[in-house]
């Protein structure tokens, strides 16, 4: 038996042609990309996003590229009862997945003394509870059959670095890094593999539009500053690349970019020139805020990757 037969027998879906791959958040960005890449993989696809008629975009360009929906229904993954209700629903018509990847979130920023507590609660709600509702109505099914398949989680470099005005994203974001880990070893045992990704800059519709609480995103600083993130910021369609490959490599840690496994990397390996130069970024936010501050704190206006 060579090399490559013993690393597919352990990997638990080494190709996505046939198998059955749930998708949340596939409205737009990376969900929408990493919908459409495995869809064009030869993956049967179910659908979710709380964007009905840009969801039924997604699904409209997927059939259009020949790709196969076996189900899409508009819904909110923070919503346990209605993803019960899904999760039962496409278990009756489709049967079990292969693959489902938790791809659905938002994002907001700001300090403490201008975040608010429905901030926080979104956060929590979407990004991590959201996650949460799906890996426990539609994973138990995949232990019982026996037959593995493959989970994803998307995290964020916001859930391995501690990253200036993302307390309430990163406590999401850590948050299911922590769950997915644990699961990486739990689901071990049958044959279900775990990947964690962990985006960098993204060009979703995320970037320029993200709410930072306490400071004047029009501000021609913080445009200046976004367009900076922007030029470092990778395609959905790279992300997604990323993501079908660590499923069918069997990959725990799932880069989208370079920039953010390097600097993991010396965050483990370096503590205290890790700590410095969190505190050299802090302070650099710090006086940008100072500059651009609103009068008072901003309502939530959070937006989903």
């Amino acid at each position: 038996m060579s090399v490559r037969d013993l690393l597919v027998m352990r990997t638990p879906v080494p190709t996505l042609a046939g198998r059955a791959v749930l998708v949340t958040g596939a409205a737009s960005g990376i969900g929408k990309a990493t919908a459409i890449a495995a869809a064009d993989a030869g993956a049967r696809m179910v659908l979710t996003d709380i964007d009905g008629p840009r969801l039924a975009d997604t699904v409209s360009e997927i059939t259009g590229r020949g790709g196969r929906v076996l189900f899409s229904q508009s819904g909110d993954v923070s919503d346990h009862e209605w993803v019960s209700a899904f999760a039962a629903a496409v278990e009756t018509d489709h049967g079990t997945m292969d693959v489902v990847m938790n791809i659905a979130g938002v994002s907001a920023w700001g300090t403490v003394e201008n975040l608010r507590h429905e901030t926080w609660r979104k956060m929590v709600d979407i990004n991590l509870m959201g996650p949460i509702h799906i890996i426990e109505c539609f994973v138990p099914q995949m232990v019982r059959r026996g037959s593995g398949g493959h989970l994803v989680n998307v995290s964020s470099a916001a859930g391995l670095m501690a990253l200036p005005w993302h307390a309430a994203y990163s406590a999401s974001k850590f948050g299911i890094r922590g769950v997915s880990e644990v699961l990486r070893f739990d689901l071990r045992r049958h044959g279900i593999g775990v990947s964690l990704v962990c985006p960098g800059a993204v060009a979703t519709p995320l970037v320029g539009t993200v709410d930072i609480a306490g400071v004047d995103t029009s501000d021609p600083r913080i445009v200046a500053a976004v367009r900076r993130f922007e030029k470092r910021a990778v395609t959905p369609e790279r992300a997604a690349e990323a993501i079908i490959a660590g499923v069918t490599g069997n990959r725990w840690m799932v880069y989208t970019s370079t920039d953010i496994r390097l600097g993991y990397w010396l965050s483990r390996k370096f503590a205290w020139p890790y700590e410095i130069g969190m505190r050299i970024a802090n302070d650099q936010f710090d006086r940008l805020a100072r500059v651009t501050a609103t009068s008072a704190p901003r309502g939530d206006r959070s937006v989903r990757r």
